[in-house]
């Protein structure tokens, strides 16, 4: 009888690459990639004077805290650097009746702080923030071509699709370490609420379906911005104007 020799490297390869089930050989299950965690900033906080934040429910069941980001502004230029997912605000930005807040977004080191596009965005109809039943609703744009708009009232709400929508109008940066600019912006009219990116209407809403049980109970409120985990930007722009 003639004896083959196989490595335990082959035959761990082989294992994981397919089983037998009833005879027939079938593709191994595979293990789903483990979920990114939030990075800590060095030296974290918020040094913008008036503003407040604070990190998603799930961040700080993970143990995460507000200084593991980081809000800095240098002239009207403000820099956010995250650490876990957080929305900024100050309280003395509020917002009635029909309005727009917008901002111009850079990431000038596209995925610098993780190895998948992360959004950004404007926040209005802010109520209750930094208590555990804030609300609020946001659009972020990501640097690949896709946005998505969400809330919280106070459990996470989306508005569309469940998974980010692409738009022509939201840029896309060239590659990892490229510089990618959206200009965001949410308008509330009497009757719509809407999202504009680049200057093209990506998403529209009634206001009914906005101010809702489970979503907002208003669209008057603070406004700010809303940034994901691993993510850096400078924020230029930033401001309200009424309708």
């Amino acid at each position: 009888m003639r004896l083959v020799n196989v490595s335990l490297a082959a035959v761990t390869i082989a294992l994981s690459a397919s089983v037998v089930i009833n005879g027939q050989t079938a593709p191994a299950p595979q293990t789903p990639a483990p979920q990114q965690g939030s990075v800590v900033i060095k030296d974290g906080g918020i040094f913008v004077p008036g503003w407040a934040g604070k990190i998603d429910a799930s961040e700080e069941k993970a143990g995460q805290v507000l200084n593991n980001a980081k809000l800095t502004e240098e002239g009207r230029v403000l820099h956010v650097r995250t650490g876990p997912a957080v929305t900024y605000w100050n309280p003395a930005n509020k917002a009635t009746g029909n309005y727009t807040v917008k901002g111009t977004f850079t990431e000038s080191n596209y995925m610098g702080l993780n190895d998948h596009p992360h959004p950004y965005g404007i926040v209005i109809a802010g109520n209750d923030l930094g208590t555990d039943h804030q609300g609020l609703l946001y659009c972020a744009a990501y640097g690949n071509g896709t946005f998505i708009v969400r809330g919280f009232g106070p459990e996470p709400f989306r508005m569309g699709d469940r998974r980010p929508e692409a738009n022509a109008a939201v840029h896309k940066a060239a590659g990892k370490g490229a510089s990618v600019t959206q200009e965001i912006a949410m308008s509330v009219s009497a009757d719509k609420v809407s999202c504009t990116i680049n200057g093209t209407v990506v998403a529209s809403y009634d206001k009914a379906s906005v101010v809702a049980p489970g979503k907002l109970k208003s669209t008057d409120g603070v406004y700010g911005i809303r940034f994901a985990h691993n993510t850096e930007a400078t924020v230029t722009g930033f401001g309200m104007s009424k309708q």
